[in-house]
């Protein structure tokens, strides 16, 4: 079983209801400063969808980049809510997380605290569930987990069981039991039978089913136009990126070579998304895990805008968010765009909701 390192983890809504006071008193050790910093401090998740931040940590892209003038020190996370915790308490400046956190955060510190620069993952993520659950109505009665109560398998999970009708609370209860448990002790307690399956991202669905004998009953990429909807994106402090945007120019550079290894070369990629997981403090996957992983997921730098305004309602509906959120201004991909049109690359799109 692949151990994970996190933070303490704190309940998804207590977390929320503290994000703007944290926000107040959170900042990097040099923020007062301009120009690039001394220190990037990044969040990720030891994830097959957070491969571009594996990818970008592993072959040493990021660093390059980033200079000697300049450490990397990073942190391994098991779900975004946590992530949210040590940003807005001055311990990230920037970070790979899914979107549902992104939006929380966003919204409970009136959209001054973050904001999203660039893309890095769409699709891999599916629910798995053990044999004799075929169909929607199966599931009533029964027990399935999510990575933590607000993250964003958490938000799709709550969201289509309600269009099933197939009543569930965050207060637990209801037709479907949700028991927001860490990815890597999912798999055990799945195994012994203590759980009838998970909504979870890459490589835990492909664990699930190659080696614990799961079968998807959803994959998420059959919710969405065309299968696209946005898994992981990379955001940082709106603070950190006004006193230092040379360094988060340099993190962007290094996301889109990222990407472009993941796909000009799958094969290298991928086992550098295992030394990655290795280095993060697990243990590496079978080939057969990691393939299948693999193929249910696009590294990409686009943000997939287009699918987070609804992303933003599915949280409302799922009772994890308390209100609508007003997402303009949410982006900013300006910087990213100037990158891609140096290399002769389409820019990517905001959706209306931020700067291009």
């Amino acid at each position: 079983m692949r151990s994970r390192r996190t933070t303490r983890t704190l309940a998804a809504l207590a977390v929320l209801t503290t994000v703007s006071a944290l926000a107040a008193c959170g900042s990097s050790s040099d923020d007062s400063a301009s120009g690039p910093a001394s220190e990037l401090r990044l969040g990720y998740f030891a994830n097959v969808t957070h491969a571009a931040a594996l990818i970008g940590v592993q072959q040493g892209f990021i660093q390059d980049e980033l200079g000697e003038g300049t450490t990397l020190t990073t942190q391994v996370f098991n779900a975004g809510p946590d992530e949210v915790e040590a940003l807005f308490a001055g311990g990230l400046d920037a970070a790979y997380i899914g979107p549902s956190p992104t939006i929380n955060a966003y919204a409970q510190s009136n959209g001054d605290a973050i904001r999203i620069i660039s893309g890095a993952a769409s699709g891999g993520a599916q629910l798995v569930v053990r044999d004799g659950i075929d169909t929607p109505d199966d599931l009533r009665g029964t027990t399935l987990a999510s990575p933590q109560l607000g993250n964003t398998q958490d938000v799709a999970l709550r969201t289509w069981l309600t269009s099933q009708g197939l009543a569930n609370s965050v207060d637990g209860g209801g037709d479907v039991t949700i028991t927001p448990t860490k990815n890597s002790d999912i798999l055990s307690l799945f195994a012994s039978g203590d759980l009838d399956g998970a909504w979870v991202p890459e490589p835990y669905a492909s664990d699930l089913v190659l080696d614990e004998g799961a079968h998807v009953l959803v994959d998420e990429a059959d919710l969405w136009p065309e299968g696209r909807f946005v898994t992981t994106q990379l955001i940082v402090r709106t603070e950190f990126l006004q006193q230092h945007p040379e360094t988060v120019d340099a993190l962007l550079r290094a996301n889109v070579e990222s990407v472009q290894f993941a796909d000009s070369d799958p094969t290298a990629a991928q086992a550098a998304v295992n030394d990655g997981l290795v280095a993060a403090g697990g243990s590496a996957l079978d080939d057969a895990v990691l393939q299948r992983a693999w193929s249910n997921l696009t590294v990409t730098y686009d943000p997939v805008a287009t699918a987070l305004a609804q992303s933003a309602q599915n949280a409302v509906e799922a009772g994890t968010t308390a209100d609508e959120v007003d997402l303009d201004g949410i982006y900013d991909l300006a910087p990213l765009n100037a990158i891609l049109e140096e290399q002769g690359l389409d820019p990517v799109s905001s959706d209306g909701l931020g700067t291009e």
